[in-house]
């Protein structure tokens, strides 16, 4: 997807090549008699905004890295887009999420282009599985059953916007659910890509979306996207960045989490079993009688099974995602020769299609996934190196072998060197001191420029925090009810407006269980919405609608959510949400911050507990007008020294000494509702 005005003249000189000049063409933009004044009639200066926006403006000017912390409420997305657009020069933005990149793309972009009065083109680049495959949806008319009915309604609604869309972003599409089964049967994977071979290669969107980034002046891409592209050159950002002068990270303190997710290694007993059935459907149906295709299906779908027993041990069921340690399974004979036999089941396949694959696109493709299946089974057979961590992810569904590293230091240092550009990196969180280590030190951005930019907002005059200190403490048994009840007291005396935030999805049921009971003794109709009732955004919907209502949620509803007014009013979060001590990575990551002499519960623990905390608090106050209560419902906060460290992470509220002083404060926002 592309828009566009008439492109400057490339031998012009970039406006950043001048760094006084740019600062003064960014001043100008923010000041009160300004192009953005003009265009937006409840336009206010924000000292904290120009401050960054200057920042970048030198970030970009002396092509150098900028790590900026910006409180909720600075207008970071202005700050590092108007500089950005006037600056002249070519660059990428990343975002945390698809529709973040949706609205820089489609709301905030083309408004700043035009109260600029810059000719920039901008284009939208996200993954594959964004983008309708003309190829697949013609596919998939024969393959869906007649028997279900849902998929053939969404298919014949897709095929009618097909006729019509030029981009192809399934986005596009008014109420598609992410998790529609009809998305895989019309949008492509890396595995199932045609390439030029598609005799739909012509009017390919992803192709087209590629195109018009490589062309466009401004790019937005995603996070997940740009990891996955460096780790698989598999998206187009590989064959961007080098033509770009300037990178933005925006929700940076996301960056680590994805970037390891997508820089490591997998190798799944899922994708086993689907190169099984392609193999028998795909060598049946175009190289009948040349091979055993049955035969060799069965050995591989047979070794995938047999390596997910391995994995499960003696565990017997697995209900929900458990991590286990590599040790705890790799120093077994039985889990090792299931590896061994997963490589020896693919590569007969390899030989097989070898023999048959020559001039046929989708023989060929097969045949790379197996050669990728026998690469990773021989890689997991050998010993991992100490920069990386490996472990076993169950689910209830299959076994996925993975390793990662244990950050993204080496990955950004190699693009940092490659050229001279700018990197900036900002978000609301990056850390719990003046160096942002917390972040640094993970992305390798120990010698960036830092900065922090405070929240604008009257924290003290309109926000409260809470920590009981006569609370059952979390490893308490009686710990989740009694975060229910007391969430129950909030609402009822807030008439609902509440978030209950946990830290895991078992303590979410019994929570929100115990938030019913003792709503229905207070009496009155408060709805308790639950995460995982409905899709996310239904959720959230429900919740703005209905303002007598209470919605509890784990980890993805901690950020990303914005509530501005008086829809929400109080938060509770369960307990410090320290990161779980025997997660292997974080047992990696532990293991080397002592080797190197450091103190891995302050480093590690407490700094993440600070990021996650601020990112829960950020849901309360949206606005200057907001006005809200923060109930932690942890009494180490009150009661450890290090509650101290993490009470200065967060925003300067005033400190509710008593529950009857916090349920006051809400009775007090209670009745300015009417």
């Amino acid at each position: 997807m592309t828009e566009s005005e008439d492109i400057a003249d490339p031998a012009m000189q970039h406006p950043a090549d001048d760094p006084a000049a740019l600062a003064d063409a960014v001043r100008r933009a923010f000041a009160l008699d300004g192009p953005l004044a003009a265009a937006d009639p409840h336009y206010r200066e924000r000292e904290g905004q120009q401050q960054l926006a200057l920042a970048v403006a030198d970030a970009l000017a002396y092509r150098e890295a900028l790590v900026a912390e910006a409180g909720t409420g600075t207008g970071k997305t202005f700050a590092y887009l108007v500089p950005l657009l006037l600056a002249g020069r070519r660059a990428l933005v990343s975002t945390a999420t698809k529709s973040l990149q949706d609205q820089l793309f489609l709301r905030d972009l083309p408004r700043l282009r035009e109260s600029l009065q810059v000719p920039v083109t901008l284009a939208l680049l996200k993954g594959r599985a964004s983008y309708l495959c003309l190829h697949r949806m013609d596919q998939a008319r024969q393959t869906v059953s007649l028997a279900d009915r849902f998929v053939l309604r969404a298919l014949a609604r897709i095929e009618q916007w097909a006729q019509t869309t030029t981009g192809g972003d399934l986005a596009e599409l008014e109420g598609l659910d992410e998790r529609s089964p009809v998305i895989p049967l019309v949008t492509s994977t890396r595995d199932n890509c045609l390439g030029t071979d598609c005799p739909r290669y012509r009017e390919c969107h992803v192709m087209k979306a590629r195109r018009d980034a490589m062309a466009a002046d401004l790019v937005v891409v995603n996070h997940h996207l740009f990891f996955a592209d460096m780790a698989l050159r598999d998206s187009g950002v590989a064959e961007l960045l080098p033509t770009v002068d300037a990178a933005v990270f925006d929700e940076a303190h996301q960056l680590v989490d994805v970037g390891t997710q997508f820089l490591g290694r997998a190798l799944g007993t899922a994708q086993l079993i689907d190169l099984a059935r392609d193999l028998l459907g795909l060598g049946q149906q175009q190289a009948r009688g040349q091979a055993d295709w049955q035969a060799l299906a069965a050995a591989c779908d047979r070794a995938a099974r047999e390596l997910r027993i391995a994995a499960v041990g003696p565990l017997r069921e697995v209900h929900a995602g458990v991590k286990l340690r590599w040790a705890d399974r790799a120093g077994g004979a039985a889990f090792l020769q299931a590896i061994d036999d997963v490589g020896a089941a693919c590569d007969a396949a390899v030989q097989a299609l070898a023999e048959v694959d020559e001039g046929n696109a989708e023989l060929a493709r097969l045949r790379a996934r197996a050669e990728h299946a026998v690469q990773m089974a021989r890689h997991f057979a050998e010993p991992s190196t100490p920069d990386h961590v490996r472990w076993v992810d169950l689910s209830a569904q299959q076994a996925r072998l993975i390793e990662a590293p244990l950050d993204i230091r080496e990955l950004l240092t190699e693009q940092r060197n490659a050229a001279p550009r700018a990197w900036v990196f900002t978000s609301a969180t990056l850390g719990d001191d003046e160096s942002l280590r917390w972040f640094t030190t993970a992305a390798g951005l120990e010698d960036a420029r830092k900065l922090r930019v405070g929240s604008p907002f009257d924290y003290p005059e309109n926000a409260r925090l809470f920590v009981p200190q006569r609370f059952p403490k979390p490893n308490d048994p009686g710990h989740a009810e009694a975060v229910g009840r007391l969430a129950g007291r909030c609402a009822a005396a807030l008439r609902g407006r509440t978030f209950v935030l946990t830290t895991t999805l078992r303590a979410m049921q019994v929570i929100a269980q115990a938030l019913r009971d003792e709503l229905a003794w207070a009496g009155g109709d408060i709805e308790v919405l639950v995460q995982g009732q409905q899709p996310k955004r239904a959720l959230m919907q429900r919740f703005m609608t209905n303002p007598a209502s209470v919605l509890v949620g784990s980890q993805s509803f901690w950020e990303g959510i914005d509530v501005p007014g008086d829809a929400l009013q109080c938060v509770l979060i369960d307990k410090l949400p320290f990161p779980p001590p025997n997660d292997p990575l974080v047992e990696a990551r532990v293991k080397r911050i002592e080797s190197e002499g450091g103190n891995a519960f302050g480093e590690l623990f407490v700094a993440d507990a600070a990021i996650s905390l601020k990112q829960g608090a950020g849901r309360l106050i949206r606005s200057e007008t907001d006005r809200g209560l923060l109930v932690v419902c942890d009494p180490r906060m009150a009661t450890m020294n290090y509650g101290r460290r993490l009470r200065a992470a967060l925003p300067p509220m005033k400190l509710a000494t008593t529950e009857q002083e916090a349920l006051d404060w809400l009775h007090h926002l209670a009745e300015s509702h009417g």
